[in-house]
């Protein structure tokens, strides 16, 4: 369960909330140029574009979550049980294994159009990074201030979509939130007028009735049309401050409060982290479920020209300010 947004203003902000009801080690991570990654069938990158994103390491390999590199390059995976396939190991040529997908593809593209093509062409390869971590059922959504796909690994092949709104969330898949959006097609922020009889009065009793039919709990489908209606109505000012803000507030509209979402198994999925991060300067906000205070991490020129994986451990700790009078 989680939710993708590709926001511009005056920079290109682009993060998710990733709603699990487990943690898995996650931490900010920077993979910097000389850091050599090791993939199953494609050369290693021994140099690329610096990346920073949330993973977690395991054997000193990162294993993203989402990340975007110092092109402005954005990449996320989303949960997409049920409908996700990878292809078994086998056959001779190039192939990416899914968690393979984001480092690679971070570390050779300049834009999400060419991750997209990529994406089209490249085989994915249906092997865990270990027999105890199996592989998670994803597709992803690929981004940057020119525009964003959406790549679903299906029975058929890998389906890339252009994706004019700038939202994903999980199942169904994207064909149906495409259409999904038709049928909420008279929400407005505005109030609405009355096409119900004109001859009576019948006069709005509150602000925000024009968006009455908002669907407003938390399957994919709902988050999606919520997230894409208040992102399309989203105004802020053009400063950073403003646009870290208002994104962070559009996250909120979807986000999970620990009891509302609960599992087959009774677990309460939540909203683990929210990011964003702005793709000119590579900067990585967040905050956590029990941290609502925004925390950075920049992505600064000496930390890109390293050779080893620097790990920021995520602050979790509630900080609450006294005020004196």
């Amino acid at each position: 369960m989680c939710t993708s947004i590709a926001l511009t203003t005056k920079d290109t902000y682009i993060g998710r909330n990733l709603d699990l009801e487990y943690a898995f080690g996650e931490k900010v991570v920077i993979t910097p140029r000389q850091f050599p990654l090791q993939f199953h069938k494609m050369p290693a990158l021994e140099t690329h574009q610096a990346i920073i994103g949330m993973a977690s390491v395991a054997e000193g390999y990162p294993l993203y979550a989402e990340g975007v590199n110092e092109s402005g390059v954005y990449m996320a995976g989303l949960n997409f049980p049920g409908n996700a396939y990878y292809p078994p190991e086998g056959g001779a040529g190039e192939a990416l294994a899914p968690y393979e997908l984001i480092p690679w593809l971070l570390g050779t593209c300049k834009t999400a159009a060419e991750a997209a093509e990529h994406m089209k062409r490249i085989p994915l390869l249906g092997v865990p990074f270990r027999p105890d971590m199996p592989l998670a059922p994803l597709h992803w959504h690929i981004a940057d201030r020119h525009g964003a796909f959406v790549a679903e690994p299906v029975a058929e092949g890998v389906k890339v979509y252009p994706d004019p709104v700038g939202v994903l969330t999980n199942n169904p898949p994207f064909p149906f939130h495409r259409t999904n959006l038709t049928q909420y097609r008279g929400l407005s922020a505005a109030q609405p007028d009355n096409t119900l009889d004109p001859a009576l009065e019948l006069p709005t009793f509150g602000q925000g009735m024009g968006a009455i039919g908002l669907p407003g709990d938390w399957s994919p489908a709902s988050r999606y049309i919520r997230t894409a209606f208040c992102k399309r109505n989203s105004v802020c000012e053009n400063s950073e401050e403003s646009s870290v803000s208002q994104f962070f507030h559009l996250l909120d509209t979807v986000a999970m409060p620990r009891g509302a979402v609960r599992t087959p198994e009774g677990n309460c999925d939540i909203t683990r982290y929210s990011c964003c991060i702005n793709t000119a300067t590579g900067t990585y906000y967040y905050k956590t479920y029990d941290n609502c205070a925004i925390t950075a991490v920049a992505l600064t020129e000496e930390r890109r020209a390293g050779d080893r994986l620097l790990e920021f451990p995520l602050d979790t700790r509630l900080r609450i300010t006294f005020q004196e009078g």
